[in-house]
């Protein structure tokens, strides 16, 4: 071989290597990628090889899906399934192949309840017989968040720009469905708000930039290792200190008076329409009655309360 035609071949390969590596999926870390003939990139999802597109967000449910692998291969197998539902409201679900939530999900023991768009529980657990005849739509979300004490404020225009464009660049998310951002120091709201009428094909789903976001301010991005989340405010940064994510559905849960302990506790569930917005508020009233004493406070319920409107 001539060296000439040795040292053309050579720099082919030095040119062709980095490329080989830039074969990764930048919107999902969960991902075995790999070049085609044609040296286009191709990227699947672990454990299911679902297809995945890099261009914009995976759904939550695939995401929970292969976040269950590395699970399911610790010591207390049996159970962590439960536990996790529970505490923290992942599961390994039942997707359908455009990647929704399934409207029914069971666990390995049996037990079965529906989901909204989300994933998030909406009725009492069952057994298999239970029907979940929709999947109902997460219209809104709020997220809430609070920043570390400063010895100064942010400037209210600053944070709104900044979250503003973080949603839309990283997320994808369309302005349309950012119905407010506002900031009260060290607190801050964000709004989301999708109709499953005026959401495309081409849209990212609320539900998932709920999720990605959530991801990112707790150091467990999706994203690959270099598209680590650094938030900052016109260069001063912004150290979130909790969050919190809650979740309004279309249509009102199916959770029902219970008794527990006897007659010494009660769990209410008080649906109460906003007039003129649709929007539907979960009160739990937990009461407990202590010899003569009855006393009543509120109580979270996890992902699905919903903070107070201004």
């Amino acid at each position: 071989m001539e060296p000439l035609t040795v040292v053309f071949l050579g720099l082919i390969l030095a040119v062709a290597s980095p490329a080989q590596n830039d074969c990764t999926c930048a919107t999902n870390k969960w991902t075995a990628c790999a070049q085609d003939a044609s040296g286009n990139c191709t990227c699947t999802l672990v454990g299911s090889n679902h297809p995945v597109n890099c261009s914009t967000l995976t759904s939550k449910c695939l995401l929970l899906k292969a976040e269950m692998i590395p699970l399911k291969h610790k010591r207390f197998r049996g159970h962590l399934h439960g536990k996790l539902l529970d505490d923290d409201g992942i599961y390994n679900p039942a997707c359908e192949d455009s990647g929704l939530f399934k409207a029914r999900q069971c666990s390995q023991t049996g037990a079965c309840w529906c989901v909204n768009t989300a994933g998030i529980r909406r009725t009492e657990k069952a057994d298999k017989s239970l029907s979940c005849s929709e999947l109902v739509r997460t219209t809104w979300i709020y997220i809430e968040l609070k920043h570390k004490r400063r010895s100064t404020d942010f400037n209210i225009p600053d944070i709104v720009k900044t979250l503003k464009h973080l949603l839309e660049s990283r997320y994808k998310l369309h302005p349309k469905y950012i119905t407010a951002i506002k900031y009260d120091s060290p607190r801050i709201q964000i709004r989301l708000m999708q109709k499953g009428s005026e959401k495309s094909s081409y849209d990212v789903d609320i539900a998932d930039v709920a999720y990605y976001f959530g991801k990112d301010i707790k150091g467990d991005s999706v994203f690959n290792s270099n598209s680590s989340l650094t938030l900052s405010v016109n260069g001063d940064a912004l150290d979130i200190e909790t969050l919190q994510i809650n979740y309004v559905d279309e249509k009102p849960p199916e959770f029902y008076l219970r008794r527990l302990v006897g007659d010494t506790t009660r769990v209410v569930t008080v649906t109460t329409a906003v007039v003129g917005s649709g929007i539907v508020i979960l009160i739990i009233l937990v009461c407990q009655r202590a010899k003569k004493d009855k006393k009543c406070e509120t109580e979270e319920m996890g992902e699905i309360t919903v903070p107070g409107l201004d």
